[in-house]
């Protein structure tokens, strides 16, 4: 079970973040032995919009992909707007195209994506409301349960988690993609 030992994985959230796609993936990597940082746009504790507290690791500022294995992007509207606006984060997350490592989007989390540049050419699914704002990066836009494209795995909603969290662990394992690019 523990196949993932010695991987390093981000979550990257801040205040408003979905609290299932934050706290569900951030079991199911735990179960599989890696170590996980909440890297966030605030210091000290966030909190979802359901009320979980998660204690923030590090800063975006303070950040680097090349200290993780993968990084994971939980959804929330107030979550994904307010990351896609700090530089840092955005930053952050298109070093880990970069760098080809794993990344997983579920729900508003794909906002970040278009802003960090990383869609074009890619197969992505969201909450549908995100649709036109990801095709309109250069991502052909698909409604299913989760989407795997070279390292990249998105999902909707927090129904699909259980899916999620599976490909999730799946690519962590597998390791770079060398199609995973920004």
């Amino acid at each position: 079970m523990a196949h993932l030992t010695g991987k390093r994985v981000a979550i990257l959230a801040t205040n408003g973040f979905e609290d299932s796609e934050l706290t569900e993936p951030l079991a199911a990597v735990r179960e599989h032995g890696t170590e996980v940082d909440v890297v966030s746009t605030n210091t000290g504790t966030i909190r979802g919009k359901n009320g979980h507290e998660a204690i923030v690791s590090r800063s975006t500022s303070d950040a680097s992909a090349g200290d993780y294995d993968a990084l994971v992007l939980p959804g929330g509207v107030v979550n994904g707007d307010h990351i896609r606006l700090d530089e840092h984060a955005v930053s952050f997350t298109r070093d880990f195209f970069e760098q080809h490592k794993p990344v997983a989007a579920i729900c508003h989390g794909g906002w970040i994506l278009a802003d960090a540049d990383v869609l074009q050419g890619r197969k992505v699914t969201s909450y549908p409301s995100l649709r036109t704002d990801l095709r309109n990066a250069g991502a052909t836009w698909v409604d299913e349960e989760v989407v795997v494209d070279q390292g990249l795995v998105t999902s909707r909603t927090p129904d699909d988690l259980p899916a999620f969290n599976a490909k999730l662990v799946e690519e962590i394992a597998e390791g770079k993609h060398r199609g995973q690019t920004a």
